[in-house]
């Protein structure tokens, strides 16, 4: 029995932001929490005292907040660093959160709207070899957020077959609307 992953407690995730401040706001709502701790004061944020090629990777931060979050199990922390830029995400294809159940996905989008954020639906569309519900957000830093629930897993073979990406996922999005069982979109 492989007892190494038993010792951990939950997940930790860093970005580094513009304004800790809009980031905790959106993160906020997001999460329907608020962090315990956020801070604005100069301090030293580093992951390793030296990069792979020996230079000093410190970074001087100027904002910070931390999300010790229970559902998701998860370390969330943000670093505002003077002069990064973000002009390129790297290596971030996006984060998620994935939720049991449709109504799940309904209820977090739900709630993002009333905290005034503005999702981007994609309900049964076929990604990661899966078919899901889903809804999109982007952080003040562009960080894209995907809030989903798989319905169905789905082979290369069935993926090619079925090709269901709806007109939601094809430019008008702005006009779908999650509804239990059917995604109304596009005025149809």
């Amino acid at each position: 029995m492989n007892t190494a992953l038993h010792a951990v407690r939950k997940p930790h995730l860093s970005l580094n932001v513009r304004d800790v401040d809009a980031a905790v706001a959106f993160y906020s709502a997001l999460f329907g929490t608020l962090p315990v701790k956020h801070y604005h004061d100069d301090t030293t944020v580093h992951s390793v005292l030296q990069d792979d090629t020996g230079r000093d990777s410190r970074q001087t931060r100027t904002g910070y907040a931390k999300f010790n979050l229970d559902s998701p199990a998860l370390n969330f922390v943000l670093n505002q660093i003077p002069g990064t830029r973000f002009d390129a995400k790297g290596t971030l294809s996006h984060l998620g959160l994935q939720v049991d159940s449709t109504d799940d996905v309904i209820a977090l989008r739900d709630r993002a709207v009333a905290a005034g954020l503005t999702p981007r639906d994609e309900m049964a569309v076929s990604c990661c070899y899966a078919r899901q519900d889903k809804f999109w957000l982007a952080d003040p830093d562009g960080n894209e957020w995907e809030i989903f629930t798989v319905l169905e897993h789905l082979t290369p073979e069935q993926l090619r077959e079925r090709d269901t990406r709806s007109a939601c996922d094809t430019g008008c999005a702005t006009s779908c609307t999650p509804q239990r069982d059917e995604v109304v979109c596009c005025g149809a």
